[in-house]
């Protein structure tokens, strides 16, 4: 599955991946209205969203800077199959901009924030919507390492949504990670053509 799973990574398209990743989005939107509408009066869920709360400063953008932070670290410091994703994260970012890593980010982490926090969670619990979290991730399925992390990485947002009860800290918190990271990869790959250049010169 893995094998078939990289082979298809590969043969897609910088466009198609792009088209999947943005239709994958949609479709978590679609589905979120879809619940929204059958479990909750009026779509309350949405009153979740607070934007003028103090923690969004002082809980959703350091806790997803230090996200950023340890997972730099781990990746330094472990074997790099750890973070073998077969290339995703890395084909998505590589070639964007910032202001489209932005967006992506954006996109993402109000979709997947607004499903798995706001309706998910809300309804079934923290532990059962950490482990769907995982599993749509489903490139990560195919690496313990990686599995293990989101799922944790999931737990930990929820917590933060159960303590704040906003939606808007954990979607800020995922922006974050998701920008960063994506900033992160970009500049990696910018170094390292760099030096590659470099030592050819």
């Amino acid at each position: 599955m893995k094998k078939k799973y990289n082979e298809l990574i590969i043969s897609l398209t910088d466009k198609d991946l792009l088209f999947h990743l943005y239709m994958t989005q949609i479709i978590l939107l679609a589905i979120s209205f879809i619940l929204g509408f059958l479990l909750f009066d009026h779509f309350s869920y949405l009153s979740k969203i607070h934007l003028n709360d103090i923690n969004i400063a002082i809980i959703g953008i350091p806790a997803g800077v230090a996200v950023v932070i340890i997972d730099i670290v781990l990746m330094k410091l472990l074997p790099a199959s750890f973070y073998d994703d077969g290339g995703l994260n890395e084909r998505i970012f590589r070639k964007r901009s910032f202001i489209h890593i932005m967006v992506i980010a954006g996109l993402v982490a109000f979709s997947e924030e607004l499903l798995f926090r706001g309706i998910i969670q809300t309804r079934v619990g923290l532990i059962l919507a950490s482990i769907i979290f995982a599993i749509i991730h489903y490139r990560y399925l195919f690496n313990w390492f990686l599995f293990l992390n989101i799922i944790l990485l999931s737990f930990v947002i929820g917590m933060i949504y159960q303590w704040t009860d906003n939606l808007a800290v954990t979607i800020v918190m995922h922006f974050v990670i998701d920008f960063l990271l994506g900033i992160y990869i970009k500049l990696r790959r910018i170094k390292t053509a760099d030096e590659q250049g470099g030592a050819a010169t």
